[in-house]
């Protein structure tokens, strides 16, 4: 059975976080793909090598998918990214737009957790 949308955009973070990016882009990032992440240039290329210099700094990255809410083509998900295990992280939402069955265009917005909050519910 085809991966959906859903499964897809979780099984490419989760490849990135756990630093297999050549392999998520492999399988899973389309060949004109875009983003607008605004540390980088809008490429596919850009944000790989972001995300590898990233893995280097970071090898032991926790990543948890709290969320994930996906409409046809249209992905979004709601995680806990930790750069260290024990680290108290921040909440990232990726959006994903899928073509064909691979990304097609990604956006990402990231807030950190703040060490006290005024909101008992807290971020997740």
């Amino acid at each position: 059975m085809d991966k959906t949308p859903k499964d897809s955009a979780i099984e490419f973070l989760r490849l990135v976080t756990s630093n297999r990016i050549d392999e998520a882009y492999e399988r899973f990032v389309a060949p004109d793909f875009r983003h607008h992440n605004p540390w980088f240039r809008g490429d596919a290329a850009s944000l790989k090598a972001g995300m590898a210099e990233n893995a280097a700094k970071n090898p032991d990255k926790v990543f948890e998918v709290k969320h994930a809410i996906a409409e046809g083509e249209r992905v979004a998900v709601h995680s806990h990214l930790r750069m260290q295990p024990g680290d108290r992280g921040m909440v990232v939402v990726h959006i994903f737009r899928f073509e064909h069955g691979r990304i097609a265009e990604l956006w990402d917005l990231g807030q950190p957790i703040p060490e006290e909050s005024a909101n008992d519910n807290g971020m997740f």
